[in-house]
């Protein structure tokens, strides 16, 4: 999707997201929607353009990115059931995959259901443990891929949406999941002890 000439700048956009989202993402939830809202809608613009037309492929992200952050600012409790039900789907394919195979989607669609739920009930610690985690898995990938990481810096530039935020940026290295859950357990608590106290 991005020209190889953009895939620096694209890594610390994530990187820097990531660390805003991982230990201030309840305080600045909507800042928060808004980046991710932006990635999404520029990784999806972007999709549709082919990577010949660079200045087309660029204004379709930036359109696209806008969009996206306007959707998901303005839909704040859409966000925070789509957040849920996210991670319902999520915990889904984890544990089928655990399992060596795939999920129904029906089991999907009652744990996404359930998770939508759940994060509307209990919306700040939803909040506060997705941003964390969420925001650490985009400083990993953000970080390999400026460090040279090839499958995490390469990932914004194939054709498909999804590789931008690779679900295994540096395959055989599973040190890398002890990093994430580390950087999400201290983003956890630093927003649940500072950025987040006493903000309703």
């Amino acid at each position: 999707m991005l020209p190889a000439s953009l895939q620096t700048p694209a890594a610390i956009v994530l990187l820097i997201g990531g660390v805003i989202s991982c230990f201030a993402g309840y305080r600045v939830f909507r800042v928060v929607l808004g980046i991710y809202g932006f990635i999404l809608g520029a990784l999806f613009a972007s999709a549709a353009m082919g990577t010949e037309h660079t200045m087309w492929m660029i204004g379709a992200a930036l359109v696209g990115g806008l969009v996206g952050a306007l959707i998901l600012i303005a839909a704040y409790f859409v966000g925070v059931a789509l957040l849920g039900a996210g991670i319902g789907a999520l915990t889904a394919s984890m544990i089928w995959a655990s399992l060596g195979r795939e999920p129904g989607a029906a089991v999907v669609i009652v744990l996404a259901i359930v998770g939508a739920l759940a994060a509307l009930a209990l919306q700040r610690y939803v909040i506060v443990g997705a941003t964390a985690f969420g925001g650490a898995w985009t400083i990993i990938v953000g970080g390999l891929a400026l460090t040279g990481n090839r499958l995490a810096a390469d990932a914004p530039a194939r054709n498909n949406v999804w590789l931008a935020y690779p679900m295994n940026p540096a395959p055989g290295n599973y040190w890398i999941l002890l990093v994430w859950v580390a950087l999400g357990i201290i983003g956890t608590v630093v927003q649940l002890g500072i950025t987040a106290k006493g903000k309703k």
